[in-house]
């Protein structure tokens, strides 16, 4: 299977995950709006996935991956899971020891990351409250990762992408029928969060199962594979952990702005991460397994070749999603968000930030790209170096832009430091011979660029055509919004066939059964 094919399975099992996900948002803003109770329970769903991006995302699956492959094409099936079966295991242990104190620090952790919160009593208990409710699931989800590097390996990205659909499904199921169960429907979202770790833990165990690999629980030994995963760990958990102090920084600095600036940042990354997930999340949990083999077999040039397929796809995507978000975000939020709850000014600090989020939309996908390009080698330290420069640029941007935009400013400094950390990575492959810029992968994305200045121009002037209709009632609204989007997408692809950017051979094929 090519990087392209796996790629569209994986990001259309995303893009069903991404959309009940939306769902689940528009449902979260009517019920909850934007106020200081989804502040609060945007903390307590941002922590445990903060770590799980850590423990599992971000170190331990980029160490794991490469290992796992190299060890299965090496030393076969039975060696392989002998080593899955030694990580679980081990990071079974250190997670329920984690869980277990952040249980009883819960405090003093939301004192540290939401120290805005303590002039409010309420606030702060509220907060204590629900993250407490919501951590357990960083234990359920981070061996949900374990179990999807395996399947991943294995050439089987269907049910790990599927995964995360029970997630919005348990969510969406809480908000329509158990929102009042508790005092507010923040306590119950909190609970449906871990029980959905839970069902995804053992709806990816059944797939290992079903694909032959049944992991048993042992008892954790430090075998000679295990201490090479802690080793070639440790640079890679530094990394994850400046990526993800990063995002805590961002949390602690929005805490002392008014209340629901942390709603507006909340919904506006969630939209601008609709391409991120489905495309971004796609090639780069597609890309590391087949860059790991392609690696162990010394196929260089193939290599480079699924690394320019991936950034060709990737943007192909998000060039165009960035220009709509920057031209018409008070559209998609007034129509997607704005009921019940969610005010007409929510709408507007909310577009304001996804348009500033949007400037970086390609640079998160190319990131997706090209780090596994290092994990794959077994380098974890250069990703480590450029992010903490990025880490420092970010900060610095932040303490200054805030002073000016507020939480738009979070935004802002947010895709500058993304730019600068993919120019980083990119030039760092460069660098060091494993990436070439072809000429006509430069040509290509500038004529990217070019359709989407066309696409951007036309979906402006049929918003001038459909103000009336996005200003109506609820049906027109979305006849307005889907005549946008139809117009958006049909002049983009014309551009590109047009311009013979990307011939429909090449997306037929790419689309393909």
């Amino acid at each position: 299977m090519s990087v392209l094919r796996a790629t569209a399975i994986f990001g259309s099992l995303t893009m069903v995950s991404r959309v009940l996900g939306f769902m689940r948002d528009v449902l979260m803003a009517a019920v909850l709006g934007a106020g200081f109770v989804t502040d609060c329970f945007v903390v307590a769903f941002k922590l445990p996935n903060f770590f799980r991006r850590l423990f599992a995302e971000g170190a331990f699956n980029a160490s794991f991956v490469p290992i796992f492959t190299a060890t299965l094409e090496k030393d076969g099936k039975q060696e392989a899971l002998k080593f899955a079966e030694e990580a679980f295991a081990c990071l079974a242990i250190t997670l329920l020891i984690f869980v277990g104190l952040m249980e009883v620090f819960t405090p003093a952790l939301i004192y540290t990351i939401a120290n805005g919160f303590t002039d409010d009593e309420m606030k702060f208990t509220l907060a204590v409250t629900l993250t407490r409710y919501t951590f357990p699931f960083i234990l359920f989800i981070s061996l949900v990762s374990l179990l999807a590097g395996i399947l991943n390996s294995l050439g089987q990205f269907a049910a790990t992408a599927a995964a995360p659909i029970i997630l919005n499904i348990c969510l969406i199921t809480a908000l329509l029928f158990a929102a009042n169960l508790m005092a507010t429907p923040a306590h119950t979202l909190a609970i449906a969060v871990s029980i959905a770790g839970v069902v995804q833990l053992i709806f990816l165990y059944r797939a290992c199962y079903k694909a032959g690999y049944r992991v048993h629980i042992k008892m954790p030994r430090l075998t000679p594979k295990v201490k090479k995963l802690l080793l070639v760990m440790g640079p890679a958990a530094l990394g994850a952990g400046v990526i993800q102090l990063n995002l805590l920084l961002d949390m602690i600095i929005a805490s002392y702005l008014p209340d629901a600036s942390m709603s507006y940042l909340y919904y506006a990354d969630r939209l601008n991460q609709l391409p991120v997930g489905v495309i971004g999340v796609a090639l780069g949990t597609v890309l590391l397994p087949f860059l790991s083999r392609s690696i162990a077999s010394g196929d260089e040039a193939l290599v480079v070749k699924s690394q320019n397929q991936a950034i060709e796809m990737g943007l192909f995507f998000t060039i165009p999603a960035a220009v709509a978000f920057i031209i018409v975000p008070n559209d998609l939020i007034h129509v997607l968000l704005e009921r019940s709850n969610f005010s007409s000014e929510a709408t507007l600090q909310t577009s304001l930030t996804l348009a500033a989020y949007a400037a970086g939309l390609p640079a998160y996908v190319l990131a997706k790209v090209f780090v596994p390009g290092y994990f794959a080698r077994g380098d974890t330290k250069t990703p480590l170096k450029f992010a903490v420069v990025a880490l420092i640029i970010n900060v610095s941007l932040n303490l200054i832009l805030m002073q000016y935009f507020a939480h738009v400013g979070l935004a802002i400094a947010t895709a500058i430091s993304a730019w600068i950390n993919v120019l980083m990575l990119g030039g760092g492959l460069i660098k060091k011979g494993h990436y070439q810029v072809k000429m006509a992968l430069i040509i290509r994305l500038l004529k990217y660029i070019l359709c989407s200045i066309i696409m951007g121009l036309v979906i402006w002037q049929i918003r001038i055509l459909v103000a009336p209709m996005i200003g109506g009632g609820a049906l027109s609204q979305i006849a307005g919004l889907l005549i946008l989007v139809i117009g958006g997408i049909g002049s983009y692809l014309a551009a590109i066939f047009i311009s013979k950017t990307v011939k429909k051979e090449e997306l037929r094929a790419l689309f393909s059964k």
